[in-house]
This record gives C-alpha cells, sequence and structure tokens, in this order.
C-alpha cells in the first residue's frame, strides 16, 4: 500500500497533465493525497474489519445483499472516509461522489479505472491468486460494476499477489 500511496502523493500534480519524462523531483511542492489514497485506506481498512469479524463470509466474497458481509462493510467504510475528505486533491469523479453522498449507494455501471486504483490491499492479503481475484470483484462491484472496471481491478490485484509471492516479472501481465 505504501507504493501506490507514494505513487499517488508524487504522481498528484501531474494527474491531468501528460508528462512523459522519468526524471521529476519526488514530492514537489503542491503533492497530495488524491481520492485514490483516501479510498485504497478505506479498503484496507474494511478488510481488516472484515477479517476480524466475518472471516468466512470475507473469504467467500459475499456481498451486501447476503448480510454483513465485506462489501456491506466497505461501503462503510469508503463512505466514511470519503465523506470525511470531501475535497481531495483532483475531486472524486461526479458519479462517485454522488455515491459517497447517497444513502442508499448502488453500483453505477462504472467501466473507469477508479475501480483498479484502490485494490492494492486485495492483492497483498490474498493468500491465492483466486482469493485476489475475488477481493478485487468484490471490491469493485460496489461501484464499478462494468465488466471492464472489474477486470482492471482484476488485473491490479492480480499483479500485486503475484509480485508480493515473488513471481518474475515475464509472468505478472502475460
Amino acid at each position: 500500500m505504501y507504493g501506490a500511496m507514494i505513487g499517488d502523493i508524487v504522481g498528484s500534480i501531474y494527474e491531468f497533465s501528460n508528462i512523459r519524462t522519468k526524471r521529476f523531483p519526488l514530492f514537489s511542492p503542491g503533492c497530495a493525497i488524491t481520492d485514490d489514497t483516501i479510498i485504497t485506506v478505506a479498503v484496507g481498512r474494511a478488510i481488516l474489519k472484515s477479517r476480524e469479524t466475518r472471516y468466512e463470509e470475507f473469504k467467500k466474497g459475499k456481498n451486501a445483499e447476503s448480510g454483513p458481509g465485506y462489501q456491506r462493510i466497505l461501503i462503510g467504510e469508503m463512505q466514511a472516509l470519503g465523506r470525511q475528505y470531501p475535497n481531495p486533491m483532483g475531486a472524486y469523479g461526479g458519479s462517485f461522489a454522488r455515491w459517497l453522498r447517497s444513502d442508499d449507494p448502488q453500483p453505477y455501471n462504472s467501466f473507469g479505472n477508479g475501480s483498479a486504483m484502490r485494490v492494492s490491499p486485495c492483492g497483498l492479503v490474498a493468500i491465492s491468486l483466486e482469493e485476489a481475484l475475488t477481493l478485487a470483484r468484490a471490491t469493485s462491484c460496489v461501484t464499478h460494476n462494468h465488466p471492464e472496471g472489474v477486470k482492471g481491478a482484476e488485473a491490479v490485484a492480480a499483479a500485486i499477489f503475484l509480485a508480493r509471492t515473488g513471481r518474475p516479472k515475464k509472468d505478472i501481465g502475460a
């Protein structure tokens, strides 16, 4: 998660710019956390709370409709932190901002990259590739339930899991 957060902070001043160099100062004036760090922390908190309270449901990726499973906890954490930090650098996307404020948050069929930006904790805690993918799907689907949004989240969580478990670079992304 540190890598995701540091990358978010360092890249924050370039978020809406096309920068083509790898030579730039780290932690320049104006760098700050964005919505991606805030929601990544919420995902990490939800995973920890889920494992503490309902491990079997967590392992199965139970969704909000099946009781107080991971997605219900995740929605609560995302909304709590999103409301606590309502104006991050770069701002929340319009649909996501409405989702954060909703009393009945529903997925909105997004295929954007927001679901991929928040799933690093899924790849970090998973004990198998299948668990990383299950967590990524469950994490994505609370907002980004379009198949492309889900695939992006799965790809990032899988890459993190494979890297963490020592797979060679050539196997990651194959």
